[in-house]
């Protein structure tokens, strides 16, 4: 399924704005998820973002510079064999018309204050070189709210938290590519980002009993700056029945987060501040050359490498103020945690079309060492897989419009390198984070049935189990009344999705779709008593319809009855957005206005296990609105340039919290 976000009215500041417009998918404070599944992964032109944790990733990344997004539900031998759930393919904006012609975009909104960014782009293809440069300011804000209520004995634990977002995004890129005649071609490209994210979330914790009330109020101040540095050079020979492409791309990236977590006025309770400085680096390169040879129109073969190789390096320093108001160091609190990867692999795949049956299998063999190494304990864990992963798909038309297929696919999810790392992260004097230097990877069997119409997703059943599924566990310490998040193997976690796609053509004048899915998760970890299961149903819906004086309109909104988020199973949700466009100028300038999040309607929940009963709301900023203009300039003449670039899977796999 792809999703052409050019030809959409909708207004999207970052990621996350995008990924509620991906039919299914579901955006919560604490990530995504697909029918059920919270394991996706996100690619970025084919290549991975191991090196950011999902949020940061989703928050931070302008949408300015995304033309699609590809969702892939069962991933082939060509990919990487990591993850369970789905792959999201973010596809840049590439030139594809010859000419020189270019773009210039501002936006204003208001959402948790005034946001406001401004991009440009050029791009120019002659003769045999193909250019283009682009850049980019992004300043957006909203606002996450966590409230939690929780009982230990006769005391009832209160919390709040408001915490606002206002980072500053500076983008540059530049791509270019030489055909050095019909068959060779060359090229290289690169990305610069940084991202300031200074911001102060505000805490309240109420302790009642019977006869007392107690209040710890507290502010946690984070300065984070982000860069991301990345080069990607590659080479591509094609003719009639041959393509071999190769491919390098280098990652560096660097995060460098300050917080200072203080009680403030108001409190009866007593807190000793405290300080964290915490710098992670991280470089990732991967080598990468497929080759495919197509021997006829029924039949290609496709083979390819990857080798990637990942050093990673986390600082932690603590500081607790002392009775003079200084910061001391705390040595115990504090660690260095060294992460280095390799991962080679080598995949095969054939399609064969024999009339109206169509085959696709693959087998990808990886063999992967890692070793971290924490300062704190002067330990060193060494981990070493080597397993082949098998795909394969057959299908078969059943007339013009419809076609049957049967997909399987053998996966395994690696835990993300801060995930490994034992820090110790707080959101406020009684809430944290901590990590899980025992995590073991899961490996998900995935069955698929689906039914298609013109090549589009109609009907499909899915099932997948996962072994030592990875979940965000929550658990209470009811003698410090600390409340603590972190990640532990289940025994097993099992997935059933049904989903129903369906065209809204019939409705005249109006473009879109509509579906629903049912899902099932099961968790199981027998000894953290943990054993939960639970039926959802989404609705969802996008339709776009042209109003007088040539305005296009556009809606999307979803409907859920509840869901399994981890271990939060949370009531009914709902989200609706709206969209006018209208084009001037000859169609060269596009003005958008958008008014999203308009249902006050956020993930409420409890959390019902191993001993601790919370209830939870999760909750953003609401009501945004924005308006959007874009002008091109430039020639208008189409010719198809494309190539898929190619290290796909370590970036995902960092961790910063931005």
């Amino acid at each position: 399924m792809i999703i052409d976000l050019e030809q959409s009215e909708m207004i999207n500041s970052n990621l996350q704005d995008i990924m509620r417009g991906v039919p299914g998918i579901i955006v919560t404070n604490n990530g995504i998820s697909y029918a059920g599944q919270s394991n996706i992964r996100i690619l970025i032109n084919g290549k991975t973002t191991d090196y950011m944790d999902m949020d940061t990733l989703l928050r931070d990344m302008p949408a300015d510079n995304i033309a699609k997004v590809e969702l892939v539900e069962q991933p082939g031998a060509e990919f990487d064999a990591t993850g369970s759930g789905p792959i999201i393919n973010i596809i840049l904006k590439k030139n594809v018309k010859l000419g020189t012609h270019g773009s210039v975009s501002t936006w204003v909104g208001e959402d948790e204050g005034f946001e406001h960014g401004t991009s440009a782009s050029i791009a120019s293809y002659k003769n045999k070189l193909n250019w283009q440069a682009s850049t980019g300011y992004s300043s957006p804000t909203w606002r996450e709210d966590l409230f939690i209520n929780r009982s230990i004995g006769e005391e009832n634990y209160n919390q709040a938290t408001i915490e606002p977002y206002n980072p500053k995004t500076f983008r540059i890129s530049g791509s270019i590519d030489y055909y050095i005649n019909d068959k060779h071609s060359i090229g290289f490209g690169i990305k610069n980002s940084n991202t300031n994210s200074d911001r102060v979330a505000n805490s309240a914790n109420i302790i009642t009993t019977a006869s007392t009330t107690d209040f710890l109020y507290s502010e946690n101040s984070f300065n984070r700056d982000q860069k991301v540095f990345n080069i990607n050079p590659y080479y591509e020979f094609k003719t009639e029945g041959h393509k071999l492409t190769a491919d390098f791309n280098y990652v560096d990236y660097k995060n460098d987060n300050r917080n200072t977590l203080a009680s403030v006025d108001g409190s009866t309770i007593a807190y000793t501040n405290q300080r964290y400085l915490q710098d992670g680096n991280y470089q990732i390169k991967t080598f990468r050359s497929d080759y495919v040879r197509t021997l006829s129109e029924d039949f290609k073969l496709s083979v390819g490498a990857k080798y990637s190789q990942v050093n990673t390096d986390s600082d932690l320093q603590s500081f607790s103020e002392n009775e003079d108001g200084d910061f001391e160091f705390n040595n115990t609190a504090s660690n260095i945690f060294l992460v280095d990867e390799n991962i080679f692999a080598l995949y095969s795949k054939i399609n064969i079309t024999e009339g109206k049956w169509s085959f696709s299998g693959g087998l990808r063999f990886e063999d992967s060492n890692t070793k971290g190494t924490s300062s704190s304990d002067n330990e060193t864990r060494e981990r070493k897989i080597s397993k082949l992963f098998p795909s394969a798909a057959l299908s078969r038309k059943i007339n013009k419009n419809l076609a049957a297929s049967l997909a399987y696919s053998y996966r395994i999810s690696r835990p993300s390198y801060n995930t490994l790392n034992s820090f110790v992260t707080y959101y406020d004097p009684l809430s944290s984070d901590v990590g899980n230097e025992n995590l073991k990877p899961s490996f998900t069997n995935k069955y698929q049935f689906n039914l298609t119409f013109d090549g589009q997703p109609f009907f499909a059943i899915a099932y997948s189990e996962t072994k030592d599924d990875m979940f965000q566990f929550v658990s209470q310490d009811n003698e410090t009344a600390q409340i603590e998040r972190t990640t532990i193997n289940l025994s097993d976690s099992k997935n059933w999705n049904f989903r129903l796609f369906g065209p809204l053509s019939f409705i005249n004048n109006v473009e879109g779709y509509t579906g629903i899915i049912v899902s099932q998760n099961k968790f199981g970890f027998a000894t953290n008593n943990l054993n939960l299961e639970k039926w959802s149903l989404i609705w969802f819906t996008q339709a776009s319809y042209e109003l007088p004086w040539e305005i296009n309109a556009e809606v999307s909104g979803n409907y859920g009855t509840g869901a399994l988020e981890g271990g939060l199973d949370t009531d009914w949700f709902a989200d609706l957005n709206f969209s006018l466009g209208k084009k001037f100028l000859d169609d060269k300038l596009k003005v958008n206005l958008a008014l999203s999040k308009i249902l006050n309607r956020g993930f409420v929940g409890v959390i019902d296990y191993n001993g601790l009963y919370a209830e939870v709301e999760s909750n953003q900023s609401r009501q945004n609105i924005q308006l959007r203009l874009s002008y091109s300039f430039g020639s208008k003449f189409g010719k198809k340039t494309s190539r898929r670039n190619a290290s796909e899977d370590e970036e995902n796999r960092i961790n910063d919290n931005n």
